[in-house]
């Protein structure tokens, strides 16, 4: 029993970093979603938006092996972030070029800024869920019941990690929100970063069984994953750079 308990204790800290790194990126999108809004309710939007996501995420772990056949959900996500970022970054040059004087273009509502998190938010879960079952179904099983086809130990470990990113993706998005705050050169930077998750996303789209475009293995692979995270620091040490140079001309 100790050696399953140590080997249950040593699958989870694994889940966790593994969803720590999953959180940088998914907390960058939040972030973006939410500083538009007044400073008190930004907070209360990443609150409500991943609460929602939480409930989302625990019922999905009772109909995994339903939700995996969906290709379409991470599709839709994918579809989605590259579409804010597209025409974010649009708005933001013809923002450049326009009448400083002119009214601003309106901004998304509080209730409708929560949804746009949780929608996010549910893109992001089968990614995460996924690495989570891949994860769990290796541990032996632990006690005689089962949740959602699951085994109870399995489950636990599962929803946990789960937690703990949803966790690690708030606190993490707030951190952003200050940045973005006192770098705004930074903000395009953070929405190519939000179209850079959305090629993640379409990628395991195209990957999925039920398409099978690309092979399945790729998403998952060292170079795709190295591609991406090579990437992703790329935008990001370059917008932190071209932000802190416009900071200090400013100042």
């Amino acid at each position: 029993m100790e050696a399953i308990l140590l080997e249950y204790a040593w699958v989870l800290l694994v889940l966790i970093a593994l969803e720590g790194l999953l959180a940088a990126d998914n907390a960058v999108v939040m972030a973006v979603m939410v500083k538009h809004l007044p400073r008190p309710q930004q907070r209360k939007a990443l609150f409500y938006g991943l609460l929602g996501a939480f409930v989302f995420r625990f019922a999905a772990l009772f109909m995994i092996t339903f939700l995996v056949n969906i290709w379409q959900i991470q599709a839709l996500g994918a579809a989605y972030l590259l579409f804010i970022s597209i025409k974010n970054i649009i708005d933001q040059r013809k923002g450049d070029s326009e009448d400083p004087t002119k009214k601003p273009r309106r901004q998304s509502g509080f209730w409708m800024t929560v949804l746009k998190v949780e929608l996010a938010d549910i893109a992001f879960a089968l990614d995460s869920m996924l690495a989570a079952v891949a994860l769990a179904v290796t541990l032996p099983e632990l006690g005689d019941f089962h949740i959602g086809g699951i085994n109870g130990g399995q489950f636990i470990v599962m929803l946990i990690g789960g937690i703990v990113g949803l966790i690690l993706i708030r606190f993490a998005a707030r951190q952003f929100i200050v940045i973005l705050d006192k770098y705004p050169a930074l903000e395009t930077a953070a929405f190519l970063i939000v179209g850079w998750v959305g090629v993640k996303l379409a990628v395991l789209t195209l990957a999925h069984p039920g398409l099978g475009i690309i092979d399945a293995d790729f998403p998952h692979s060292t170079l795709w994953k190295t591609t991406f995270w090579i990437v992703l620091v790329g935008i990001a040490l370059n917008g932190y750079l071209v932000g802190v140079r416009k900071h200090r001309k400013q100042a």
